[in-house]
């Protein structure tokens, strides 16, 4: 049995718990041990009231009870200033996986820092997977979460990928669910914004060599975080890369690993420094079809077509992806998954992008070896009525016909 230590965060005071791998109890601090060499555990926390150490799965259950009860007002924020960035909540969920490959139980403890052996294959050799997903607060007070079996298999694809166990789809809607829940005063008032939900799995256990890790975490935090467009639609200006690359064939580019996003900050930040708002990316083989922007797929749209590029192992399978063609061919449009070519881009009627964080984003510009080629007035008839459609769903203003969303309770 392994041991490690977990802060433990009150609004910001921090104490060490004491946490076994293969439980999803803290253990008791009167527990005889031998911890691994590379986590030192003080000799003062043999002294720690039991108060504060968790000591059974009946004591982690009461704590949800009472966390989810202190959570049922709203947070005391500036709901109306709200961007896209960190903002430190309650509670975050772990759970662990030993050896055999099969997760605990896991449950909720306060926010705060995570304490890991510097060997750990996530910080070793990148051995880790995240996703995105929200949860909106409807006009009745309840929450809704958005499609979230689709994260948990994406998730399970990605795990295959990288050598790693990963949760159940069921262990992880639940997850999911409780940790928002305990956060249920964080989700912000209808029309304010969302909860966004940060599930990770990483390599967690001890490697030197080069080789999957003995350990696996699976932690979720999340952050409310305002609309991304707080006054309508607003087309971004692109510009195309033809010397750095996102993904190549029979890579990682089609899961969701944590090196993908590291790889795309520096064409990134040379193209916000020019003024663009981000990079979209060629294929790395031909250098001539669209692949996807550095955090978002990407569409064409022509003569009432909608062209987006197939999914075929360099190109991550966004789920806001996959809803935008659904919901496109139940209003009557055509889609295509398929090559598309740059000099398709550049003869558009429209061009948009979809994300979680943006859901869908119109282009009003995009570069390409020197020449700008601008799309009326950035934001497109069908942009502005699969932003709306979607957005409706996923917020409880329309009927849910297609049985996407989950209400937490």
């Amino acid at each position: 049995m392994e041991f490690g230590l977990v802060l433990s965060s009150s609004r910001g005071d921090f104490s060490p718990l004491l946490y076994s791998s293969s439980s999803s109890a803290f253990v008791n601090h009167g527990s005889k041990f031998r911890p691994p060499s590379c986590i030192k555990v003080q000799n003062q926390l043999r002294f720690m009231s039991s108060a504060v150490l968790m000591g059974s799965n009946a004591r982690c259950e009461a704590s949800r009870t009472s966390t989810i009860q202190e959570a049922s007002e709203l947070a005391d924020i500036n709901w109306d200033n709200l961007g896209f960035g960190l903002v430190p909540t309650d509670y975050m969920y772990i759970a662990k996986s030993p050896r055999d490959g099969v997760f605990t139980e896991g449950g909720l403890q306060r926010f705060g820092p995570i304490q890991m052996c510097p060997s750990a294959g996530i910080l070793n050799y990148g051995q880790g997977l995240f996703e995105g997903l929200k949860a909106y607060r409807k006009e009745d007070g309840s929450i809704l979460l958005f499609r979230p079996e689709e994260n948990a298999w994406r998730m399970r694809t990605g795990a295959e990928r990288m050598c790693m166990p990963s949760p159940t789809v069921e262990h992880f809607v639940d997850a999911v669910k409780n940790t928002v829940l305990a956060n249920k005063r964080w989700v912000p008032p209808p029309g304010k914004g969302s909860l966004y939900i940060r599930p990770l799995l990483m390599g967690s256990g001890a490697v030197l060599g080069l080789a999957p890790a003995p350990e696996y975490t699976f932690l979720i935090f999340v952050s409310p975080v305002g609309n991304y467009f707080k006054e309508g639609l607003a087309p971004i200006n692109l510009i195309v890369e033809n010397e750095f690359h996102r993904a190549i064939p029979g890579g990682t580019g089609g899961v969701k690993t944590i090196g993908n996003y590291a790889a795309v900050l520096k064409a990134q930040s040379i193209a916000k420094a020019k003024g663009y708002s981000d990079v979209l990316y060629l294929d790395s083989v031909h250098k001539k079809y669209l692949e996807e922007v550095s955090s978002c797929n990407v569409f064409v749209v022509k003569d009432k077509v909608i062209s987006t590029p197939a999914i075929k192992g360099t190109i991550l399978p966004g789920i806001t992806r996959k809803s935008i063609i659904e919901v496109a061919q139940s209003q009557g449009f055509q889609v295509e998954e398929r090559l598309v070519a740059i000099d398709e881009l550049l003869e558009a009627d429209e061009v948009f992008c979809t994300g979680t964080a943006v859901v869908v984003s119109p282009v009003g510009s995009i570069t390409y070896l020197g020449k700008r080629v601008e799309y009326g007035d950035g934001v497109g008839i069908v942009s502005q009525q699969l932003y709306s459609a979607l957005t409706s769903l996923q917020m409880g203003l329309s009927e849910d016909k297609l049985g996407w969303t989950v209400v937490v309770d």
